[in-house]
């Protein structure tokens, strides 16, 4: 799952991933696990990701889809992008892969938050008057009680770290691979829990959804959706006489 945002809009792109510890076995009937203490070498996997990560964007550079604008506009040239992308070769990418704290539980719970999250919530907003934004955000570097903090950005300026996070028309933010995979999902899974002995509650049909309740402000009771109108065209209408 791609995650773009920090705390204060800033432009912090990361990925988070849910590994099992193991596997199934090409026959389906059993399940391979892990060894005990030990399932991937981050170092290993910071180096490949690093590789991975600047051939596809080379990649990417030589066949034209990387566009650059203003003071990056010089990028453009293959030559310049190329002296501007060694140094990131040598630098030691960080990737962090440790055993869950609280168990897998608490990881789906942290990660269920920003599947369909926006760079910042209604929550947070404070005011929005003649200096700008404001907001709050939580700086991870301070200590325990001054982490969290009051920021007020210029319209603009909120607008465009807001804008940074908005991905283009077709991206996909979350994808699913392996086990998950959208097409074997649900015969992997059945596969999966049989092989662990695993007795888990599957739903045979997936719940209905239910029309959004709408509360009356005065009364408090629920209203009833009666007709839902939907527009054809836009139309401008004059001014009446």
């Amino acid at each position: 799952m791609l995650h773009t945002w920090g705390s204060a809009l800033t432009h912090h792109p990361h990925v988070h991933g849910i590994v099992p510890g193991g596997g199934l076995a090409p026959d389906a009937k059993r399940w391979v696990a892990c060894k005990p203490g030990f399932f991937l070498s981050v170092r290993v996997l910071s180096r490949l990701f690093r590789r991975r990560f600047l051939e596809r964007l080379q990649q990417l550079h030589r066949t034209g889809q990387l566009r650059f604008f203003g003071e990056h506009a010089a990028l453009q040239d293959a030559k310049v992008f190329a002296d501007w992308l060694a140094p990131t070769r040598r630098g030691e990418w960080v990737v962090y892969a440790k055993r869950p704290f609280a168990g897998p539980q608490a990881v789906l719970a942290y990660l269920s938050r920003y599947t369909h999250r926006v760079a910042i919530s209604n929550s947070r907003l404070v005011a929005l008057d003649a200096r700008g934004v404001t907001f709050r955000w939580k700086d991870y570097r301070a200590k325990a009680r001054t982490r969290h903090k009051i920021m007020t950005l210029a319209p603009h300026e909120f607008m465009r770290r807001f804008l940074l996070h908005v991905l283009p028309a077709g991206f996909h933010r979350i994808r699913h691979y392996g086990l998950l995979a959208n097409g074997n999902r649900r015969d992997c899974l059945a596969d999966a829990r049989a092989a662990l002995h695993a007795n888990v509650e599957v739903p045979a049909t997936e719940p209905a959804m239910r029309p959004p309740a709408f509360i009356c402000r005065h009364c408090g009771r629920p209203l009833a959706i009666v007709e839902t109108v939907m527009r054809e065209r836009p139309s401008i209408r004059a001014p009446p006489p």
